[in-house]
């Protein structure tokens, strides 16, 4: 691998991610709106999408990602061989599994 991709890589592991404040921020600047007229549009779609993936199981944030949920059923007791061992495994209930998923738009542009 090239130098300057390893160095981009290690740059981008060490840069921290966009607060809720900064991305506002940066929202009002762009669209010539309040701050707090953005939290509360950001406010708005955080519960817009809980609701959503709690009812329909599926919500989309055009060009960014899909949030997904998944039914994952219970397991019985078991005991399996691993690594010439044999283990047992705990019964576990039945759980919702919540996943985001990147859409091909943002896949294209990284």
């Amino acid at each position: 691998m090239p130098k300057s991709a390893m160095k981009s890589k290690a740059m981008k592991a060490t840069a921290k991610a966009m607060t809720k404040a900064q991305l506002a921020d940066q929202l009002a600047t762009k669209s010539e709106l309040k701050k707090k007229d953005v939290m509360s549009v950001l406010q708005g779609l955080s519960e817009i999408g809980a609701s959503e993936v709690s009812k329909t199981g599926k919500f989309v944030l055009p060009g960014l990602c899909m949030i997904k949920t998944r039914e994952k059923p219970a397991t019985k007791a078991t005991t399996r061989m691993m690594f010439g061992k044999e283990v047992q495994i705990k019964a576990r209930k039945a759980r919702t599994i919540v996943k985001a998923q990147v859409l091909a738009a943002l896949k294209s542009q990284v």
